[in-house]
């Protein structure tokens, strides 16, 4: 089981860590995040309700933008982040 990164257009990238417990996510979006550039998204997909909570305050206290939160009929998040 692999953290997936892939780039979904121009500026618009997805990282899914489906699978994965805290701090794992956190990590590896931060770690995705610093690859982006100023105004470009990350589309967050992940199970673990817990990594919400520390995602949501990084990005807070990075200046990044969740700029939607989708839940599917499951468990699983979806998650627009834009890059300061």
């Amino acid at each position: 089981m692999a953290a997936k990164f892939e780039k979904l257009g121009e500026g618009a990238y997805q990282l899914d860590v489906q699978g994965y417990v805290c701090p794992h996510p956190q990590i590896y979006t931060k770690k995705a995040l610093e690859k982006l550039q100023s105004g470009e998204t990350l589309q967050l997909v992940f199970d673990n309700p817990s990594s919400g909570e520390s995602i949501s305050a990084m990005c807070q206290t990075e200046g990044n933008d969740i700029v939607e939160q989708v839940q599917d009929a499951g468990k699983t998040m979806r998650w627009t982040i834009r890059k300061h």
